[in-house]
């Protein structure tokens, strides 16, 4: 066998950048956490139901411990109650991580104007992706999963995100 003719190798050698690798490896497999709490949560389980079928885009494996998640997904009401249990499920998450804002209410309280509802949960965390709606249909859902597997291209890989977002529980 003669190893000298290089045409050999044609085929079984792929040449790429290692941001192009990790940001495929990051698109091709999210995991999402989803922090459910009203009738967006229901829409949410129709778009990992067979119909929409949210696998077909990377997203399937959802996670029920936010240890192994990388994508937050909150759906429904947030109260002032519930806002310390999100900032911790948040800060459990391992970096990077994105959060996608479901629905009118977790995303400025939607017509709950009172004491007791948290006016967006970008008071709490930062948020990558706010999903319109009341509630939003499943073509939303799956529509804000790829506008994040968009933003994954074109960040930086190896830099933590949201350096300078302070919340509202955040430790001054």
């Amino acid at each position: 066998m003669d190893v000298s003719n290089t045409h050999l190798l044609d085929e079984a050698v792929v040449t790429t950048k290692l941001d192009a690798v990790v940001s495929w490896g990051r698109e091709a497999s999210l995991w999402p956490f989803v922090f459910g709490t009203a009738c967006c949560a229901i829409e949410f389980m129709s778009t990992a139901a067979s119909r929409y079928d949210i696998s077909r885009f990377g997203a399937e494996v959802l996670r029920f411990s936010p240890r192994h998640a990388d994508l937050l997904v909150v759906a429904g009401t947030i109260s002032y109650k519930q806002a310390p249990i999100l900032k911790q499920i948040y800060d459990q998450m391992p970096e990077p991580k994105w959060v996608i804002a479901v629905g009118a209410c977790a995303s400025t309280g939607g017509f709950y104007d009172n004491y007791t509802t948290l006016q967006g949960i970008d008071e709490i965390v930062p948020v990558d992706v706010y999903v319109a709606g009341c509630p939003p249909r499943p073509e939303a859902i799956i529509d804000a999963v790829l506008d994040i597997q968009r933003q994954l291209k074109r960040e930086s890989k190896f830099e933590l995100r949201h350096t300078e977002y302070e919340g509202k529980l955040d430790d001054a």
